[in-house]
């Protein structure tokens, strides 16, 4: 496995884990990488500082604490959602559309929507972040 940082068309920086460098490509390729706070499909590999003195070990030990530190960040994220905002379940592109567009007042929502709607949500302009969701109890 070999880690990446990415970058976006809007310049968001993020990580990716691929299998190696061949499978960054095919993914590209195929658009199947989006941005996680834009949802845009051109990506591209990041300038990335080297890890160097770090043995397996200890690289293996901070990816570890980085990920608890993300997944902890994630369920915040998730509960304040929850909270805050209307769930609309698979009729989320329809949704966003409309309060896009007037039809509906302003509201935060979220929901689901296919790879497909959020491409299409995304060549309109509406304005939208996909979240990784995770399960409520971790451990």
């Amino acid at each position: 496995m070999i880690l990446f940082d990415l970058k976006c068309r809007n310049d968001h920086v993020f990580e990716g884990w691929f299998r190696d460098g061949a499978a960054f490509d095919e993914q590209t390729s195929a658009r199947k990488i989006a941005c996680p706070i834009c949802s845009s499909r051109k990506v591209a590999k990041a300038v990335m500082a080297p890890r160097i003195g770090k043995g397996p070990a200890e690289a293996v030990g901070e990816a570890t604490r980085k990920t608890a530190v993300a997944m902890r960040g994630l369920a915040e994220l998730r509960r304040k959602i929850e909270e805050n905002c209307d769930y609309v379940g698979d009729r989320f592109a329809a949704e966003a559309r409309r309060i896009h567009e007037g039809e509906s007042d302003r509201q935060g929502i979220y929901g689901e929507a296919t790879d497909e709607e959020a491409g299409e949500l995304a060549e309109e302009g509406v304005e939208f972040a996909r979240i990784p969701w995770v399960p409520r109890h971790q451990g």
